[in-house]
């Protein structure tokens, strides 16, 4: 009888160090927004590490009884599906169209690559982010918005004036952000406005 070398521990780790290496893929994401300095554009990895941030820094704008933990770990694997379906900019709507199949599938390769049990458990965080039917989602959707929206309004404009975006598209994407947090709703409203009477984003 041969003897087996291989034991379900190390099968398990061996599973999980294989999503380890998948997901460093995330650093060569490259997104539309550049950096606050404008020196260079963000990547997805640096976004999520960002909104992670975002997410205990402005806890208190969350709604009262707000999974503040549950939301950093949502906003930690948000973007993990990009590493097949790439970023999507919110303003072109064919690739909006596209966006859910592809990311969808997206998940299903990329979370598979771990063990059972810790796929659902990640697997469950993605779906819970994108359906945006709890107090977690939507606080955590509202800082996935606000992020590109502050990075833009610190780079005069950034990617807005390229892309020939107005006032009216920004406001319409604010609107994520009211649902999960008036109170950002309305600064993120505010910079809008700042914007365009700085003549960096078109009415």
């Amino acid at each position: 009888m041969s003897r087996v070398t291989t034991v379900p521990e190390k099968d398990r780790l061996h599973a999980q160090i294989s999503f380890a290496v998948e997901i460093d893929k995330l650093k060569r994401i490259i997104r539309r927004n550049l950096l606050m300095d404008g020196s260079r554009r963000e990547n997805d990895a640096e976004h999520s590490w960002y909104v992670g941030m975002l997410a205990m820094i402005f806890a208190e704008h969350a709604p009262p009884g707000t999974d503040i933990q549950r939301v950093v770990a949502m906003l930690m694997v948000h973007d993990l599906v990009e590493i097949d379906a790439g970023d999507t900019f919110i303003y072109d709507p064919v690739a909006v169209a596209a966006q859910a199949e592809a990311e969808q599938a997206a998940a299903d390769r990329i979370f598979a690559l771990l063990p059972a049990d810790q796929a659902a458990g990640l697997r469950e965080l993605w779906n819970e982010f994108e359906a945006r039917r709890t107090p977690e989602a939507r606080f955590a959707r509202a800082l996935d918005r606000f992020a590109p929206l502050l990075a833009n309004h610190h780079t005069e404009g950034g990617t807005w004036p390229l892309f020939k975006v107005t006032a009216e598209q920004v406001k319409r994407n604010v609107r994520l952000i009211q649902e999960g947090s008036p109170s950002l709703g309305a600064y993120a409203l505010d910079l809008v406005e700042l914007s365009v009477s700085r003549g960096h984003l078109s009415e």
